[in-house]
């Protein structure tokens, strides 16, 4: 199911880390059913539950999964118990999460876009949210009216009765609820075998719950959602969680600003691709991974970094991974400004995982070797590599589908190193070469598909746009790549200021970052 259609409730039940607090456990009465009047604002019940901080983010149903889940519970009919678990401080919710969350989400009139939800995203929704939240309203208020409603129909006193029926039947029902019974060591293994189950967990949810106190889920986490929703890091001390949050919200900016539309109308193309969270969260976890190698220089499982006591692992695989990502994209210096559309998405116009994390991947090895000789290799054949990239988008793109998909990423990151190599040597790079470097000789690799129908599908609007936008695009006049002008651009004299060189119009001239300040100098 794509992200991009699943309503975002997860500022509608907050998270806490449940294992925090060690006193003994308080003797009361459990409840035995949740009302909708737990729900409403002044109540005790309800807006005092919490999720355990390793709670998958409550964004998994679709609208009519929503819609659905209400209209089960306004009729009467059957809506499986919650799961809930009493700590000397909360009440968490160990299965529930969604349906306690959606009903929650009518009686505020909060979808993922309402005040609860602007507060809970340091006061920055994005438009998909936005547009999914207003889908979603309209359509549970089409289908069975508002709960605002359903509260000034109540205030009336010549109601029909069918309709007096139907509020004293919502007033009246009661979610069922089962109680955990033991420490906070039993209520979390139970939360994991129940999400085995049903809606099971998907790889990268367990990845990340499983390993929540290692650095590099922490600072996925965190820059996914730009520093903002749930603080996974907020137990560190303030300097440190501060740091966290806004290195988070620049990480995110780099990575997948602006949020892409289709089909695509604009150059200005985000270096990660999609803010889709599955999607994005995998990007994250591989760039923070190949840029946060082992002293023999290998990227290592998630489960193998040390657990973060203070935050400091965190900062440190946040700071090295963005410096990289300032590599590869910025105004900083040593930025490349490499242009997303040329090296990080396929000819349909969609972006490429394999060639982004490719270019990460060849570029992390070069920094770490010091090998400051690639760069200016890169830069002396920019022009004539770009020119391959833009042509043989097709043919690169069906090499990379022949491979499996664990290898893409290194075939990638070989071609283009090779590439450079042969580039800088006056060789000859035409077809037969690239498909020989991505160690495909003697196969057969037909470089674009047939097209079948009439109109055209988002992935031919792209493309064209694309590639016809490329043909006018900016290029920097010191080693003729194309220019980025929205996210990394240097404005060079084009006579030296040293050598007398004015800040006239007629002496400046556009260029990478990284061409003004290391090969002109």
């Amino acid at each position: 199911m794509a992200k991009s259609n699943l309503v975002n409730l997860d500022a509608l039940i907050k998270r806490e880390d449940f294992g925090c607090n060690t006193e003994e456990e308080e003797s009361y009465e459990n409840f035995n059913t949740i009302s909708i009047r737990d729900f409403t604002r002044g109540a005790l019940v309800v807006p005092n539950f919490r999720k355990p901080d390793f709670q998958r983010e409550t964004n998994h149903w679709t609208p009519n999964q929503v819609l659905s889940l209400l209209e089960s519970f306004i009729n009467g009919d059957l809506v499986p118990s919650v799961i809930l678990w009493k700590s000397p401080t909360y009440i968490f919710v160990i299965d529930g999460g969604h349906r306690l969350s959606a009903i929650r989400a009518w009686v505020e009139d909060d979808y993922g876009d309402g005040a609860i939800s602007y507060e809970y995203f340091g006061r920055e929704i994005s438009p998909e949210q936005k547009k999914i939240a207003e889908k979603t309203r309209k359509l549970i208020n089409n289908s069975i009216g508002s709960y605002k409603q359903l509260e000034l129909q109540n205030e009336k006193d010549n109601l029909d009765p069918s309709e007096r029926k139907r509020i004293s039947r919502i007033i009246s029902r009661g979610l069922q609820v089962q109680w955990v019974k033991g420490d906070a060591d039993k209520a979390e293994q139970s939360f994991f075998k129940i999400n085995r189950q049903g809606t099971p967990l998907d790889d990268i949810e367990e990845l990340l719950l499983v390993n929540r106190k290692k650095p590099i889920p922490i600072s996925a986490r965190a820059i996914i959602r730009a520093g903002t929703g749930h603080k996974y890091w907020s137990s560190f001390e303030p300097e440190i969680y501060e740091k966290i949050g806004s290195i988070s919200k620049e990480f995110h900016k780099t990575l997948f600003d602006p949020e892409i539309k289709r089909p695509i109308k604009t150059l200005d193309l985000p270096l990660g691709g999609s803010k889709s969270v599955r999607t994005a969260l995998q990007i994250l976890i591989d760039f923070l991974l190949i840029t946060n190698r082992n002293q023999q220089g290998f990227p290592e499982k998630v489960c193998s970094h040390e657990d973060d006591i203070n935050g400091e692992l965190t900062l440190s695989v946040i700071n090295k991974s963005l410096r990289l990502a300032k590599r590869i994209s910025g105004n900083d210096n040593g930025s490349l400004g490499l242009h997303p559309a040329v090296y990080f998405y396929g000819p349909s116009g969609r972006h490429s995982r394999a060639m982004f994390m490719g270019i990460v991947d060849l570029l992390s090895k070069k920094v770490r070797n010091n090998d400051s000789l690639f760069f200016n290799k890169f830069t002396k054949c920019r022009g004539k590599l770009e020119e391959i990239l833009v042509e043989k988008k097709d043919l690169i793109a069906t090499i990379l589908q022949k491979h499996i998909s664990k290898n893409r990423i290194e075939i990638f990151s070989n071609l283009i190193d090779e590439m450079v190599k042969r580039l800088n040597n006056e060789e000859v790079v035409n077809d037969s070469e690239i498909v020989k470097i991505a160690k495909l000789e003697g196969k057969i690799v037909l470089g674009d598909s047939t097209i079948s129908g009439s109109s055209f599908t988002e992935e031919v609007k792209s493309s064209s746009f694309i590639k016809n936008a490329l043909k006018t695009a900016i290029k920097c006049p010191i080693c003729n790549g194309y220019l980025d002008p929205e996210k990394s651009i240097s404005y060079d004299h084009i006579i030296r200021k040293q050598d007398n060189g004015l800040g006239s119009k007629d002496n400046c001239q556009l260029t990478h970052p990284y061409c003004n300040q290391s090969i002109k100098n």
